[in-house]
């Protein structure tokens, strides 16, 4: 399902979150003075093809970028924010990372939104020396190597955050996760929900569909018979709305509890699903709901109402490209404006950030020196009801196996 066809929906929830008429807005050094200077060149890379468009996170990013070059810059320096697509194709997604890094001096990329570049380019990424501050990740390489941070959580975390709630406040004992058959994403994230389980004295069973001729009936159908209580819909939106269509046709709402990671929240999906499911699926929220309004998320809307499209979406990767950029900006306001140009010392910059907060995230966000990065770990939950979603669980951190090297490092940075 491609953004632009839940656009309508996300604009008018975020005006009523947020309120009507202009809203000022808030970008790096706030001197209402446009920036003059040398541009600082930061890329950005995206995935827009058959599988979706996640261009919302480089959107937001690119409005941000513009509102601080229109307050004073990087120290009087404009950004100048070089954007590729990878049209989710191997090949392009090389040559995309070439031009950035090799072609162009990028001191950094910034929000980031695919799955395809990230595998392919991750030792492209570690080789030249380049950290990535993405915003749409949703594969190992993505969380599991050095030079590569997220603000959105991905599968793995948000499926993890999911099944924790079932475990305890539905009673799930038995899991059967329904993921695509892809190594480094839905084997991988329902791998972490079966270790998840295990820790729990439970059980889970993996379910995997073929990404390139999907079958959900079959996958239904595995997933009941392996005696699980509870159904796992980690996919995309549209596939995970195939399923939930098919469990409809064949009445099993009541026979399992329905859970899912973030792709399910999403403004269409109430009215998608219909009557029949409202108050029946339970979907994690890797960053905070439309609803909570907190500085950050207005500063967002104002960001993007006034230097962005009305075509860029105001979604989750929406919130993560904004968080990207601007963690990017205040790492790179606390540098010696000499070194600016400089890849390897924006790189230490950026490594060095710690103690990072925003209402969009419920906990700290820092990079270090580690060879993985997952700082986004605990999330919301809510449940689908008609007009929309119902919190049902403020920020929780996710208490997984998987996550023991990531709080020890955390220890380390004195952040726990």
């Amino acid at each position: 399902m491609k953004h632009a066809q839940v656009l309508g929906v996300l604009a008018a929830v975020a005006t009523m979150a947020l309120g009507s008429g202009a809203m000022a807005q808030s970008c790096g050094m706030n001197t209402g003075q446009p920036a003059t200077g040398e541009p600082i060149i930061v890329g950005g890379i995206y995935g827009d093809g058959a599988p979706g468009d996640w261009s919302s996170s480089t959107d937001s990013a690119a409005a941000y970028f513009d509102c601080v070059n229109a307050n004073g810059g990087i120290h009087g320096r404009p950004i100048d924010y070089r954007v590729e697509n990878d049209q989710w194709n191997p090949e392009a997604a090389a040559q995309a990372a070439a031009r950035l890094v090799n072609d162009l001096p990028s001191v950094a990329l910034v929000g980031n939104g695919s799955f395809i570049e990230m595998a392919v380019n991750a030792n492209t990424y570690e080789e030249a020396g380049i950290m990535v501050m993405a915003s749409a990740c949703a594969i190992s390489e993505c969380f599991e190597t050095p030079n590569i941070v997220s603000t959105n959580q991905g599968p793995l975390a948000s499926n993890l955050g999911a099944a924790q709630y079932a475990v305890e406040e539905l009673g799930a004992r038995h899991i059967a996760c329904i993921g695509l058959n892809i190594p480094n994403n839905g084997i991988w994230s329902c791998g972490a929900v079966a270790d998840f389980m295990e820790s729990r004295s439970g059980q889970s069973t993996g379910v995997f569909i073929n990404p390139g001729a999907p079958d959900v009936n079959s996958a239904l159908l595995e997933a009941m018979a392996s005696g699980a209580d509870t159904i796992l819909i980690n996919q995309p939106a549209g596939l995970a709305l195939a399923i939930l269509s098919a469990a409809q046709e064949q009445d099993l709402r009541d026979q399992f509890n329905w859970i899912a990671p973030t792709p399910l929240y999403d403004l269409s999906v109430p009215d998608a699903v219909g009557p029949y499911w409202h108050g029946h699926i339970y979907v994690n929220a890797e960053l905070a709901p439309l609803s909570v309004n907190g500085p950050d998320a207005q500063n967002w809307i104002a960001v993007l109402d006034a230097y962005g499209s009305p075509d860029d979406p105001r979604d989750t990767f929406g919130q993560a490209g904004y968080l990207s950029a601007r963690f990017f900006v205040d790492a790179m306001l606390g540098m010696d404006p000499a070194q600016l140009d400089d890849r390897a010392a924006v790189s230490a910059a950026i490594r060095g950030i710690s103690g990072y907060t925003s209402d969009l995230m419920c906990g700290p966000y820092y990079v270090g020196d580690a060879d993985f990065h997952m700082p986004n770990h605990a999330g919301y939950m809510v449940r689908v009801v008609e007009g929309g979603f119902e919190v049902v669980r403020d920020c929780y951190e996710y208490d997984s196996p998987y996550f023991e090297p990531h709080r020890a490092l955390e220890a380390e940075m004195g952040l726990n």
